[in-house]
């Protein structure tokens, strides 16, 4: 009888384990934060205020704060290589006239 308490009560703290979102690792941009996003939120808008579009500017002594910045350049030559991509449906319409 004790036995199956013992497994019961083993298997739903395990299982509370499991399911408890406490333990997610918090990420900004895809990097992983340590204890908060602060330092990547600084790095991005460090880089968005200085329009970087190199990630060597982003050299500064916190990896969390260039982390950051590099986020924010790799955002802007996503950007950046959206918007120089052709816009094939416009030549679809066109050749149906």
């Amino acid at each position: 009888m004790i036995t199956r308490i013992l497994v019961g009560v083993g298997a739903l703290a395990l299982a509370g384990y499991l399911a408890s979102p406490a333990h997610a690792q918090e990420t900004f941009h895809g990097y992983e934060c340590t204890d908060g996003c602060s330092g990547h939120e600084a790095g991005y808008d460090w880089a968005a205020r200085n329009d970087f579009t190199d990630e060597r500017d982003c050299d500064g002594d916190s990896q969390s704060f260039n982390e950051g910045c590099q986020a924010y350049v790799e955002e802007q030559s996503d950007d950046a290589a959206r918007n120089s991509q052709p816009d094939d449906q416009d030549d679809d319409k066109d050749s149906d006239e």
